[in-house]
C-alpha cells in the first residue's frame, strides 16, 4: 500500500482521485507547521503540495519513504529539488494549467482599465452617478504590444485578436514565422513603444528582465498609452510608471504583481489611473482544480504503471537504462545550459550528434536533456523533460538527431551544433571514466572544460599580454581564478580563453575586461 499525503488545501477531486486509486491510500492534512510535517513525512510515499508547504531538504532528509512529491502548479520554488534529487525523489508539477487562467486575466485587467470599470464601480457604491467622469477607451482597432510571446503571451494575444485589436510583440526567442502563424508581428521593442496604444508584460523575471520598463522605455512610448502587468513584480520599474502615470504619458495602469509582496507602494495604487489586483492572475477556481487533478492523476500513474510523467528533475526513462545513461544525460543538460548562454538571436535549429558506443542507445531522453539544459536558461521558465519538447515546436526549433558509427577523439560523445538567427555555434561534450563530465570542443577551438559553477568565454585576438591582463583585471577586483583552458586558432590569430572563478564576476568587472586591449568579447556563463 502507497500512502500519500496532501498538506495543502486544494480540490476534493484530489483525495477522490487519489483514494479511488488501487493500492493508494490518501491523508489530508493541511495547516500542519514544519515541525509536524518533519514528524509525519516518514510514513508517506508520496506528498502533494500548492505553495503553502515549504518542502525543505530537512523536510525532505526525514522522508525515508518519499519517491515522489507533486506540486499542483507549475512554480517549484517551495520544493528543494537538488536536495530531493540526491535522494532519488521525483518531482512533477503541471505546468501550463493555470496559463489561460493568467492569460484571461491580463485581458480582464485591459477592458476593465480601458473602460474605468473598477473607478466607476467605486464611484456608484459612494452613492454618485459621475457618468461624464468615467469617459473610456475602445479597445477595438487599437495596437496592443506584448512583450514575452511565451505561453500566457500566446493566450493573450488569441484573445486580442479575437476583439479586433492589432498584435506586435517583441520576443527575442521565437522566430517571424511562428509569430505569423498566430497573428501577431514580431517587431523590435523601441517599434513596439512608438506604436501600441496598449502594452502587457509576460517575460520573466531574470537579471536581464529586472527594470526592463524603465523610465527610459515610458519615453519612447506613444502619448497616453495604457499599461497592463501581470507578469512579475520587478519588470516594469514602479517609480518609473508611477511619474509616467503622474504626468500623463501613461494614461492608465492595471497591475496585478509588484516589485514587494504585499505591496507597501500605496503612492502608487491610490493613483486615479491605476487599477490594481493582488496577484490574483492563476486564482480561479477552473485553474486550481484543473492542476490539483493533473497532480493527483500524476502520482496515480507513477505508483500504477512506474509513469514519469511533468517531472522537473528526471526523464521518463526505465531504472535500468537511466543506469547507463545518466552521466550522458547530466552532460547533455550542461551543455544546452553551456551553449544557451552563448548564444545571439532565436534559435531555429538544434542538431544533436552522437558517436561512439552511445549510438546503440535510444538516445532520445539525453536529446530532450539537452533542449531542457537550453530552453531553461534561454526562457527562465518552468522546463522540463515532458515540455521542453513542445515548447521547442511551439517556438518553431527544429530538432535534429544524427548518429554517427565512427569513433572519434573519444568513446562517447555528444556534439550539439545550434543555427540562430544570427549565427551558427557547436559545441560538443563527453564523459571521462564514469562520471567526469568535460566540454572538448567550443566553436572551432579544442578544450577541457569543466561545466561547473562560473565560468566566463573570452575570445580574443592571439595577441602578447592578453591573459595577463585578464589576470590582473580579475584579481584587482577580487574575483578569484579556480581554472584556465587556453585554445588557439593559429592561422586565424584568434584565442578562445575560459575561466572558471569561484564567483560571479560583476556587470562593472565584465565592462572592464570588455576594454582591455584585444579583447573581443566577453560572456559571462552560470552552470
Amino acid at each position: 500500500m502507497k500512502r500519500v499525503l496532501v498538506s495543502d488545501s486544494m480540490a476534493s477531486e484530489v483525495a477522490e482521485i487519489l483514494g479511488n486509486a488501487p493500492g493508494i491510500q490518501v491523508d489530508v492534512k493541511t495547516g500542519m507547521k514544519p515541525d509536524e510535517l518533519k514528524a509525519v513525512i516518514k510514513d508517506y510515499d508520496a506528498l502533494i503540495v500548492r505553495s503553502s508547504t515549504k518542502v525543505t531538504a530537512e523536510i525532505i532528509e526525514a522522508a525515508v519513504k518519499l519517491s515522489a512529491i507533486g506540486r499542483a502548479g507549475a512554480g517549484v520554488d517551495n520544493i528543494d529539488i537538488p536536495a530531493a534529487s540526491k535522494r532519488g525523489i521525483v518531482v512533477m508539477n503541471t505546468p501550463g494549467g493555470n496559463t489561460v487562467t493568467t492569460g484571461e486575466h491580463a485581458i480582464a485587467m485591459m477592458l476593465s482599465l480601458a473602460r474605468k470599470i473598477p473607478q466607476a464601480t467605486a464611484s456608484m457604491k459612494a452613492g454618485l452617478w459621475e457618468k461624464s467622469k468615467f469617459m473610456g477607451n475602445e479597445y477595438c482597432n487599437k495596437t496592443l504590444g506584448i512583450i514575452g510571446l511565451g505561453r500566457v503571451g500566446t493566450v493573450v494575444a488569441d484573445r486580442a485578436i479575437g476583439l479586433k485589436m492589432t498584435v506586435i510583440a517583441c520576443d527575442p526567442f521565437i522566430s517571424p514565422e511562428v509569430a505569423e502563424q498566430m497573428g501577431v508581428k514580431l517587431v523590435s521593442m523601441d517599434e513596439l513603444y512608438a506604436h501600441a496604444d496598449f502594452i502587457t508584460v509576460h517575460s520573466p523575471l531574470m537579471p536581464e528582465t529586472k527594470n526592463l520598463v524603465n523610465a527610459d522605455s515610458f519615453a519612447k512610448m506613444k502619448q497616453g498609452v495604457f499599461l497592463i502587468h501581470c507578469a512579475r513584480g520587478g519588470i516594469v520599474n514602479e517609480k518609473a510608471l508611477y511619474d509616467a502615470l503622474t504626468s500623463g504619458k501613461v494614461a492608465g495602469a492595471a497591475i496585478d504583481v509588484f516589485e514587494e509582496e504585499p505591496t507597501k507602494n500605496m503612492d502608487l495604487i491610490r493613483l486615479e489611473n491605476v487599477i490594481c489586483t493582488p496577484h490574483l492572475g492563476a486564482s480561479t477556481d477552473e485553474a486550481q482544480t484543473n492542476v490539483a487533478i493533473a497532480i493527483a492523476h500524476q502520482i496515480v500513474a507513477y505508483f500504477l504503471t512506474g509513469e514519469i510523467k511533468g517531472a522537473v528533475n528526471f526523464p521518463s526513462v526505465s531504472a535500468d537504462v537511466m543506469a547507463v545513461i545518466h552521466p550522458y544525460l547530466d552532460l547533455a543538460e550542461k551543455l544546452g545550459v553551456f551553449q544557451a548562454q552563448l548564444l545571439t538571436g532565436a534559435v531555429q535549429e538544434v542538431t544533436v550528434e552522437y558517436s561512439g558506443e552511445m549510438i546503440n542507445h535510444n538516445v532520445a531522453s539525453i536529446t530532450i536533456s539537452l533542449i531542457k539544459g537550453l530552453l531553461e536558461s534561454i526562457l527562465h521558465e518552468a522546463v522540463n523533460y515532458i515540455n521542453a519538447p513542445i515548447i521547442a515546436r511551439e517556438r518553431g526549433i527544429r530538432i535534429v538527431e544524427v548518429k554517427n558509427s565512427e569513433t572519434k577523439d573519444f568513446n562517447n560523445m555528444i556534439a550539439v551544433t545550434i543555427k540562430t538567427s544570427k549565427e551558427i555555434s557547436r559545441t560538443a561534450g563527453a564523459v571521462f571514466g564514469k562520471n567526469d563530465l568535460r566540454i572538448v570542443q567550443v566553436n572551432d577551438f579544442s578544450v577541457e572544460i569543466v561545466p561547473e559553477g562560473y565560468l566566463l568565454a573570452v575570445s580574443n585576438d592571439d595577441q602578447p599580454g592578453v591573459i595577463g591582463n585578464l589576470g590582473t583585471t580579475l584579481g584587482n577586483n577580487k574575483v578569484n581564478i579556480a581554472r584556465l583552458h587556453l585554445s588557439r586558432d593559429a592561422q586565424a590569430k584568434k584565442a578562445l580563453v575560459i575561466l572558471n572563478t569561484d564567483s560571479a564576476v560583476g556587470t562593472d568587472v565584465l565592462e572592464i575586461l570588455r576594454k582591455l586591449p584585444h579583447v573581443l568579447s566577453v560572456k559571462p556563463i552560470k552552470m
